[in-house]
């Protein structure tokens, strides 16, 4: 388990996993086990009913919040290898908060009443991996070790420079995706549907309800759960981008991320043909957005990519030294 750094690890890849799994799953029009068994039905007789578009619509959700588990997967990755390593405070308060705003979602079920038992499974094996790990790192962290590290930004905010706006862009971009990650949460919560989905699945709410009063619970499930991959995703994304040195292996990090995340939150749509422009356009405006910053910020990031391995061989030199 070393100094934390292989638990959060885990973590990582087992969030890029369980993403995959269910993008997988949802392509191929498949529910889990415990799905059907909740409801009583299976994905194909439920996709007899009103167009299979009920289902088009779950697969819509399901393919979204797997995106977003790859993209904060990947990101923590880079926090592992990179800043984390380094003993930057601010790595550690990432992992923290973006830890609470994930984990923290599965307590939605409060508000719609269904407990995924697959969800608490994996929920019950990871949090305490990913507690070690985080306590274990903490040890290596250089000082001061309090919050107040992620007030502190890499650089100025600039808007005379092309690195410099690409920041002022993956802020906005990260702080668009916390505020829709919330709002996704809250309305998984409570209202559910908003106007444009039933107009997709040209069906009311109590019509779902006829279906199966068992399926808007589900329903609402996958709506809390991918806000909540959303908010821990632009948390992880913001602080990374605010708080990290410009680097290459940074710049592939957000780059990765941004393709797993933006990738299947638009891409899916199409695909069911949930078309709606009013719906579509803040992922559309914020993925146009993050790519305009990857592009204004290549040059500014690749020229930083050699600052690590300088750091490593200083660190090696002052051991050698302090050795003789």
């Amino acid at each position: 388990m070393g100094d934390g750094g292989p638990l959060l690890t885990f973590v990582a890849l087992s969030l890029i996993f369980v993403g995959a799994f269910a993008v997988f799953l949802a392509a191929t029009g498949h529910f889990l086990p415990q799905d059907v068994a909740y409801l009583g039905m299976t994905a194909d007789e439920l996709c007899r009913l009103h167009g299979c578009r009920v289902v088009h619509f779950m697969a819509h959700d399901r393919v979204s919040f797997g995106g977003a588990l790859i993209a904060v997967g990947t990101m923590y990755l880079w926090l592992v290898a990179f800043p984390l390593k380094r003993g930057e405070p601010w790595s550690w308060w990432v992992f923290l908060l973006s830890g609470i705003s994930g984990f923290g979602s599965f307590l939605a079920y409060l508000g719609y009443g269904y407990l995924d038992t697959w969800h608490g499974v994996a929920t019950l094996v990871l949090l305490p991996i990913f507690i070690a790990g985080l306590v274990m790192s903490r040890k290596r962290l250089t000082r001061p070790k309090g919050l107040a590290s992620i007030l502190k930004p890499a650089m100025r905010l600039s808007l005379s420079t092309f690195q410099g706006l690409a920041r002022i862009l993956f802020v906005f971009v990260a702080l668009g995706m916390v505020a829709g990650g919330l709002t996704i949460m809250v309305v998984g919560m409570t209202r559910v549907f908003v106007p444009q989905d039933l107009q997709f699945m040209q069906i009311s709410a109590d019509q779902v309800r006829a279906i199966n009063p068992r399926l808007v619970p589900l329903i609402a499930h996958d709506r809390a759960g991918f806000g909540g991959g959303i908010c821990s995703c632009g948390l992880t994304v913001l602080l990374s981008v605010w708080c990290g040195r410009p680097s290459k292996s940074l710049w592939q990090a957000l780059c990765v991320a941004g393709l797993a995340g933006f990738a299947s939150a638009i891409g899916v749509h199409p695909a069911v043909g949930y078309t709606n422009l009013t719906h579509l356009a803040p992922a559309i405006v914020g993925a146009a957005t993050f790519v305009l910053a990857l592009v204004l910020s290549w040059k500014g990031m690749h020229r930083h990519h050699l600052q690590p391995e300088v750091d490593t061989s200083s660190q090696r030199l002052e051991t050698v030294s302090e050795t003789l």
